[in-house]
């Protein structure tokens, strides 16, 4: 398919791709499994509207409120999902590692559906919709941590950003959709009537039954499955996603490249334990995989996948993301559902710019050029922002329509794009990538964690910080952008065009995150010239020396296995 065919020529790994690899089936089930983001995207678009229309405070008692009770109504209301998300990462991991991902994700849609059930039924009780929404928390804090994932292990790493970025656009596309219906049915709908409120919470029917039957005609990831011991399985799911003979050597390769990661993970695991343990072999999945965990490299890569999901909620984006209605009444935004309108625009430019960097932009420039470049513009925007609304008052009573009012409207939807392709995207890219395959769902649970905490903090704290601090919310957030630009240049490698098996060559190298990469490209070069396969497609040893002149060792060329210093 040209969409995907298009990288094959960007495979410079020592196994590339064969060009049947990228193809619609491959497309098709990335977007399958991205439906379960629509869940998350649509929630996040339509709550902070929904509970502004008047037949929803009407009816569960926020027109009678106001100050600091009403931020603390709203507060609980939002942020009770986060809560959800949040426990729903810790059982997923269990749920996930045991059952594997499509089961995982099929059961947690119907929790979904059970959780929407709660909300409609509520009938003006506040307490079934903090319910509802905690139900519906868990799905979709579920799927985040195994959606992503599930695109990267199937992915060539030439389309691996494609594809697991295809989670966000899936996500915005939903997203945006929840702002359309917030609009739709306060113009259409009376004020008076409950539909107003029943029909964009019942339209979360919609994104459950949507994962149910796409992820029903799915396979299993291989990798899961080789892992489960089903060798057989995964070859016939690779046949069918890969379009390619039995045995192939590409298929052939996927499957032994796995297999000597498990067993070389599992030697190692086991050397651990006998050191700790004495003769006696502690069979305790959690004690092993933090034992792997705490090694200095794994280390790191867990400190960037938890960094990057704190950095990407200080951006501020989900403080415009929740309460952007309270947000452009602020810089000057209102009157007659003006207010609404101007969210559904941000919300076009926030998905549109998503898509495009996803499709166009995440392969070819990489993770961290996008993130440097949408840090230091967003901040620009953020601080005009805070700027605007000190010296306008904006927060404190109606402001005139004049310049500095539509540059801060501006400065909104800029922000938007720019957050679009950098810290929108690249988050759960990077996190989906970097770690080992045999402890790669417990340290993803955690980044995830990290994701729905940060989520819960922001969302639960920002009506607050409208109420109190006013325009210094925005100072607040064009701050941490500025610090997230030292971060990413020194820490962050580039990930793009590199295999899952060899991300352990990228951060076994010590050093800034340049220099990290530029080591790694010559480890790597270095094995696809030594690279021997025979007519099989097994995957013979070569001799590799080390990059600083060291010693040479024998290691496996599909293998993670890291290339020590010396």
């Amino acid at each position: 398919m040209w969409l995907l065919s298009k990288f094959a020529h960007k495979d410079d790994s020592a196994h590339p791709a064969p060009i049947e690899t990228y193809n619609s089936r491959l497309l098709l089930l990335a977007l399958a499994a991205s439906t379960g983001s629509a869940m998350y995207g649509y929630d996040t678009g339509f709550i902070g509207g929904a509970i502004s229309l008047p037949s929803f405070t009407a009816r569960y008692g926020l027109d009678s409120v106001t100050g600091t009770q009403l931020a603390a109504l709203k507060a609980n209301i939002v942020s009770t999902f986060q809560a959800g998300c949040f426990f729903g990462a810790i059982i997923a991991y269990s749920v996930n590692e045991k059952f594997g991902r499509r089961k995982t994700m099929l059961a947690f849609a119907i929790v979904f559906v059970i959780g929407v059930t709660f909300q409609i039924a509520s009938s003006g009780k506040i307490g079934l919709i903090y319910a509802g929404r905690a139900i519906t928390g868990l799905s979709v804090g579920t799927m985040s941590m195994i959606v992503p994932v599930y695109n990267a292990e199937w992915s060539p790493p030439a389309v691996r950003g494609l594809t697991v970025g295809l989670y966000e656009c899936v996500y915005q596309t939903s997203s945006l959709l929840a702002f359309w219906v917030n609009y739709a049915v306060k113009i259409h709908q009376p004020d008076t009537s409950e539909r107003q409120w029943q029909i964009p919470f019942a339209l979360q029917y919609i994104f459950g039954g949507a994962v149910i039957l796409c992820m029903w005609f799915q396979p299993e990831s291989y990798r899961w499955l080789i892992k489960a011991g089903r060798v057989d399985d995964a070859r016939d799911a690779l046949v069918r996603i890969r379009k390619l003979p039995a045995e192939h050597p590409y298929i052939n390769y996927e499957i032994q490249s796995v297999l000597i990661q498990l067993n070389e993970e599992a030697q190692i695991a086991k050397k651990d334990v006998l050191r700790e343990t004495g003769n006696f072999i502690q069979r305790n999945e959690i004690y092993i995989k933090l034992k792997e965990v705490t090694k200095s490299g794994m280390r790191y890569r867990l400190f960037v996948g938890v960094s990057v999901m704190v950095w990407q909620n200080l951006s501020g984006i989900n403080a415009l993301n929740y309460y952007s209605p309270t947000i452009f009444k602020s810089i000057g935004v209102s009157g007659n559902n003006v207010d609404l309108l101007a969210t559904g625009i941000f919300g076009v430019a926030k998905t549109v710019t998503n898509i495009i960097a996803v499709l166009f932009m995440v392969d070819y420039f990489g993770r961290r050029g996008p993130l440097l470049f949408g840090s230091s513009l967003t901040f620009v925007f953020m601080m005009y922002l805070g700027i605007y609304s000190q010296l306008s008052g904006s927060f404190d009573h109606v402001v005139e329509k004049d310049g500095g009012s539509r540059a801060a409207l501006a400065c909104v939807y800029m922000f938007a794009v720019f957050y679009a392709f950098s810290w929108n995207c690249m988050p759960f890219i990077v996190c989906s990538e970097i770690f080992p395959m045999a402890i790669r769902n417990f340290c993803m649970t955690i980044c995830v964690m990290a994701q729905w905490l940060m989520q819960f903090v922001i969302v639960y704290s920002n009506p607050y910080m409208m109420t109190n601090i006013k325009y210094g919310s925005f100072y607040f957030f064009g701050a941490c952008l500025l610090l997230s630009v030292p971060f990413v240049y020194f820490i962050i490698p580039e990930t793009r065009g590199i295999s899952l098996e060899n991300m352990d060559v990228l951060f076994s190298i010590r050093g800034t995150a340049l220099k990290k990469r530029k080591k790694a490209d010559e480890i790597i070069a270095m094995r696809k010239q030594e690279v021997i396969m025979d007519e099989s497609g097994k995957v013979a040893v070569a001799e590799v020396e080390d990059v600083d002149g060291g010693s040479i060792e024998k290691v496996p060329t599909s293998s993670t296995r890291s290339i020590q210093e010396v």
